[in-house]
């Protein structure tokens, strides 16, 4: 199986006009590397097991990858990845000039797309979803509307601070969207599920912006159980007694039809249950096979799409939760109690390393000057002696009914964790909560000292790995209590405004040697390479880097 790299941000702004124009006709017909089988007929309903069960299914307040992957098959975006890399290609719009300075972008929008409500897309409809995202109540800031706080950097409320300008729908076919200043990330940040086009009559029908906090979660509206777009499948049910959410083919799609007449994706939270699934057919395929089990899985017939490691794995610390994790001593001192390598050897896919920094290394930016924190027992001791944080208590929280790209199985993975920090003196409580059952909630919340959870990356730029994870102001590592939050908040919105690549790689470099030595606001701990398995009946999907599968070209059973 052939790996993509990614192509970089610079790379993909200089040259925007350029691809987008060669692009203009759809290429999805044609064969792409990666992809599973040959040619295929139409038909049938392909059975896909999901680890979890989705968030919700309105992307724009989704950060998980099972909500995406349901509602990649229901919107577009302005701009899309090519599949198994990348690269960006057109989706609803076919060309992109931009303006001297980089702030101001033209799109022509493809004519004669409609919602799968009926209703047009046009200039109107894009400028409703970006005004849509950009003013947001104070509920939805605090966590849901994370993606948007990541990429723009605030809301309508803060509009100066806010990387977004505004939209001019200057006729049906353009689009002006400008930009307060100059951003790495864009266009590139067009492709995130995040950023899909929602049918603007659906949106104010459903009143999809009233989110409301409430307890440790958020209660969405009507609109997140009824989404609308222009993808090659539409909404049909989501049965949770049975756990199967249902698509069925958009016959009114803008692009090629997909094949299947039906996708379902059931939710099936163990992994060994899935491969027996699998084996009885009662599925088609499913995602993140454990590891041990690829070469059975192909003895069988089936098909093991490995992906590339473009991800990480950390431990979040919250010092507001806990107090002594304030201290740099106290966060030194868990990152050498852990036992990184062993937890690659016995946890992890072959494949897996242990983590120097934040990012992978394919990205620019990446330090390799640094080297990992050596597992030292009698070091970590000695921190947490110093620091007079002897015996402290963490709370630590992990996810369960789900398995993630970097981590197969949560529960093992903490408890190795655990086994770690209780052999240097530290006394562990874990909270275990589902995925979407109040883990990702409480994460958003503040609800935990210490937990695990991780990233992949959604394109190749150092703002989409640290600038995620370290800007802002409600972050999920709380920097802004620290007194060098702010510093590293401003200089990592300096980095990504900075033209020059060179120049800019260097700013991040410095950035992620700070973050490890002298702030180390959460414990990177590993990247591995993910993989998903189909069946033999299986043609046509294409395994994608950042696990953001399409199933548009998928095909079962020979039908």
């Amino acid at each position: 199986m052939k790996f993509f790299r990614k192509a970089t941000p610079v790379a993909i702004m200089a040259t925007a006009a350029l691809v987008l124009g060669a692009c203009a006709q759809s290429e999805r017909d044609t064969e792409t590397p990666g992809a599973t089988g040959g040619a295929a007929a139409s038909g049938g309903t392909l059975t896909f097991g999901a680890a979890g069960a989705p968030k919700l299914f309105d992307p724009f307040y989704a950060t998980d990858g099972e909500t995406f992957r349901v509602t990649r098959q229901i919107f577009d975006g302005l701009l899309q990845l090519k599949p198994g890399t990348a690269d960006l290609e057109p989706a609803l719009a076919t060309e992109m000039p931009t303006s001297s300075d980089g702030t101001t972008w033209d799109f022509k929008l493809r004519e004669g797309v409609k919602f799968s409500d009926g209703e047009p897309f046009n200039g109107d409809a894009v400028c409703k979803n970006f005004e849509r995202m950009f003013d947001q109540n104070a509920d939805a800031q605090k966590g849901p509307a994370d993606y948007w706080s990541y990429t723009m950097g605030a809301f309508k409320d803060k509009a100066s601070e806010s990387l977004y300008k505004g939209c001019e729908a200057k006729d049906e076919k353009t689009v002006t969207i400008s930009l307060t200043r100059v951003s790495s990330a864009w266009p590139a940040m067009l492709a995130l599920p995040s950023f899909s086009m929602q049918s603007p009559k659906a949106l104010t029908e459903g009143k999809a912006n009233d989110v409301k906090a409430q307890g440790e979660g958020f209660v969405y509206p009507a609109y997140s159980q009824n989404p609308v777009g222009t993808g090659a499948f539409k909404f049909e049910k989501y049965d949770q007694a049975n756990g199967t959410v249902t698509l069925a083919r958009n016959d009114d799609y803008w692009g090629d039809k997909a094949k299947l007449d039906k996708l379902v994706f059931k939710i099936v939270p163990d992994e060994s249950t899935r491969r027996q699934e699998l084996k009885a057919g009662s599925i088609q395929g499913y995602d993140l096979p454990n590891p041990v089990d690829w070469k059975g899985l192909e003895d069988e017939g089936n098909q093991v799409l490995v992906r590339p490691a473009f991800n990480i794995l950390y431990m979040g610390l919250n010092p507001e939760k806990n107090p002594k994790l304030k201290d740099l001593k106290v966060r030194q001192a868990l990152y050498h109690a852990l036992n990184r390598e062993q937890l690659v050897q016995t946890q992890l896919p072959e494949g897996a390393t242990v983590a120097t920094q934040f990012m992978p290394d394919t990205v620019a930016g990446y330090n390799k000057s640094l080297q990992p924190y050596a597992y030292d027992v009698e070091k970590a001791k000695s921190l947490l002696k110093e620091a007079g944080a002897e015996g402290m208590t963490l709370n630590f929280a992990y996810p369960t009914e789900v398995s993630r790209p970097y981590m197969p199985n949560p529960q093992k993975i903490a408890e190795a964790l655990r086994t770690d920090l209780e052999a240097a003196g530290v006394k562990v409580k874990f909270t275990a909560k589902p995925w979407n059952g109040g883990y990702l909630d409480g994460i958003d919340a503040g609800a935990f000292d210490a937990w695990i959870i991780g990233w992949t990356g959604d394109y190749n730029a150092a703002d989409n790995f640290i600038g995620t994870f370290f800007k802002g102001k409600t972050n999920d590592f709380h920097t802004y209590s620290q007194p060098w939050g702010q510093k590293l908040n401003d200089d990592l919105v300096a980095a990504d405004t900075i033209p020059d690549e060179a120049a800019r790689t260097a700013a991040y470099e410095k950035l992620n040697q700070q973050i490890m030595e002298e702030y180390l606001p959460g414990l990177a701990l590993t990247h591995s390479p993910p993989a998903l398995v189909v069946g033999p009946g299986v043609e046509g999907i294409v395994a994608s880097p950042m696990t953001a599968e399409e199933f548009n070209t998928a095909s079962v059973g020979g039908k």
